[in-house]
């Protein structure tokens, strides 16, 4: 990380140089030049990929941009008219945004599903579609796509030093601000977006939706909500009906809007946030009420929960496709629910819409990788809804791979957790599973000095992320009425001593790359790579590994934090740090 930084630092001297040098020359020549504008900004040579990634970090931890979630906090108000501000300095207007076309989705579960569902769908039409999405897996570009894919290295950079640039340029006529990370970043999107001429951008909420950053948006074509539960308690409220009304504050006055079926509570907290907005709200159909020629429709994406996201965004798609093709034709006929709330007319999807249902790709949900005698299944579930469907869909799917299976087979669940989130209770959802192994660590991809700066997060230290480890652990220990061993003794040679010996059944390692090894025992080949480093482990840890070495078959289930999972992927598939 110090030597990512340190190459920033010496590039940035010259950077402040180069813009007051070019902007004295603009005034000079009597130019009539805005530096501010999308079309003027320059790309700032001898900064590559690594340095912007590192830059931006800095954002994470910037006093200022803290200072600021600390004071906006108490009023939530006031995140809008910073983030305009924001905008504004970076050269964009929320006027211009208008021309994006823009889908906004927001929800507890489901909603990245939903937007990739109804992206994949639109771009199978021919159009050229933008979509903005958080977290990342294993690069941050992978938050900003370009029909499906993400922007490379060379675009990222281009754009992230434009728009850092204007911010860091205007910092002080603004008290030193600059935009906390992913304020940047939507600001970026925007920016990208606009820049690459999108036919369409759908943008997926960060946290909540009234307040988000992304909620600067004034005209969306259509609006929508995947399923609600309990999460980012401390910034939504704690009750169902609290989170009910910040979500529902991405409704915008005439712009249709749609749910999934949600709880009562939730419901009607919706349907009085629509009536006071004036937006017309719908109930969307099961999937099964969809008629297509080809029988159920199939879904790319895995899990039963699948189900309602993908309705959702077959009401957004085609209410965004008669906006576009139709926009003086009226919406299908509707009836009314028990809530009192419409209920979206189902409809036959068109042959595209069906392919691009069956298309879609959302890693790190529901995904399976076989890798010989390893087979990963990883969900990034994070919430008690969440890691309910993830139990379902793991139960069904590894069964499924057991019955094919050439001899025994070893399941083991390789499980991390942050934040706020009830780990415990997740932990205990999990019980059912039956693992042979629980395996713990934090999300660090690998205990050595690296700059894949993608994945660092300066907001938590490793220290606090192992303890959570260990708490974990012991959570699962007691889950599974194994008694609470408080011993700590190393699992790695010469590693931190907070990381305890347990008995077979539960381990803690300090890294990603270390859990994933062990519990491999040398059988995928993607983790022998000369590249990777060999952590040594204690003999008598080796030891406990037996029955990994004598099954037929490794399952391991990934799952707790989408961070833990792109970690994962970044190990088991290579392309995705590329």
């Amino acid at each position: 990380m110090m030597a990512c930084m340190s190459r920033v630092w010496q590039r940035s001297s010259g950077f402040a140089a180069r813009l007051r040098k070019r902007d004295w020359m603009c005034k000079s020549a009597s130019l009539s030049v805005r530096y501010y504008s999308t079309k003027t900004a320059p790309q700032i040579p001898g900064m590559e990929y690594q340095d912007a990634v590192c830059t931006l970090n800095t954002l994470q931890t910037n006093a200022s941009s803290l200072e600021q979630v600390r004071r906006e906090r108490s009023h939530p108000q006031l995140q809008l008219q910073a983030m305009r501000g924001f905008l504004e300095r970076a050269g964009l207007t929320v006027e211009e945004l208008d021309h994006l076309n823009i889908i906004h989705v927001t929800g507890t579960k489901g909603k990245g599903s939903t937007c990739a569902f109804t992206e994949q769908i639109l771009r199978s039409y021919g159009f050229r579609t933008g979509f903005y999405s958080s977290p990342h897996l294993v690069q941050v570009r992978e938050r900003i796509r370009i029909n499906g894919q993400p922007i490379g290295k060379e675009l990222f950079t281009k754009y992230f030093w434009q728009v850092y640039g204007r911010l860091d340029e205007t910092k002080d006529a603004h008290g030193g601000t600059m935009p906390a990370y992913f304020r940047f970043l939507t600001i970026l999107a925007f920016h990208v977006f606009l820049q690459e001429k999108v036919d369409l951008a759908v943008i997926e909420v960060g946290i909540g939706g009234a307040y988000d950053c992304t909620n600067i948006i004034r005209r969306p074509w259509v609006c929508g909500i995947s399923s609600l539960g309990i999460d980012h308690t401390q910034i939504l409220g704690d009750t169902i009906e609290k989170i009910a009304w910040q979500k529902g504050g991405i409704f915008k006055p005439g712009v249709p809007a749609f749910t999934v079926r949600q709880p009562e509570d939730a419901l009607a907290i919706l349907r009085d946030r629509a009536k006071e907005i004036r937006c017309p709200l719908r109930v969307c159909p099961e999937l099964d009420d969809y008629q297509a020629d080809c029988g159920p429709l199939r879904l790319g994406l895995a899990g039963q929960h699948q189900h309602s996201n993908a309705s959702l965004a077959l009401q957004l798609s085609h209410t965004w496709l008669q906006k576009r093709c139709l926009p003086d034709k009226s919406f299908p006929s509707t009836s009314v629910e028990n809530s009192g709330l419409l209920k979206a007319a189902s409809f036959k999807p068109s042959p595209i819409m069906v392919k691009g249902l069956a298309d879609t790709e959302w890693p790190g949900r529901n995904q399976t990788l076989k890798h010989g005698a390893v087979t990963y299944f990883l969900d990034g579930a994070h919430t008690m809804r969440s890691m309910q469907a993830c139990v379902h869909w793991f139960r069904e799917t590894a069964a499924q791979h057991e019955r094919n299976a050439s001899g025994p087979v070893a399941r083991v669940l390789l499980f991390n957790a942050t934040g706020e989130r009830d780990s415990a209770a997740m932990l205990k959802a999990l019980v059912p599973c039956h693992f042979d192994f629980a395996v713990f660590c934090p999300n660090i991809t690998e205990a050595i000095a690296s700059c894949n700066a993608d994945q660092q997060n300066f907001n938590v230290s490793v220290e606090h992320m192992l303890t959570r480890c260990l708490d974990n652990e012991r959570s699962w220990r007691l889950h599974n009425s194994l008694g609470d061993n408080k011993d700590t003794q190393l699992l790695i040679k010469g590693s931190l001593p907070l990381v305890p010996e347990k008995k077979a059944d539960t381990l803690v390692f300090p890294c990603i790359l270390s859990a994933l090894q062990w519990i491999t025992q040398g059988r995928d080949s993607a983790l022998a790579h000369p590249t990777k480093t060999v952590f040594p482990v204690k003999p008598s840890v080796m030891a406990k590994a037996a029955p990994l070495c004598e099954a037929a078959e490794i399952h391991v289930l990934i799952t707790g934090s989408l961070h833990l999972v792109g970690g994962v992927l970044k190990h088991l598939d290579p392309a995705t740090s590329k």
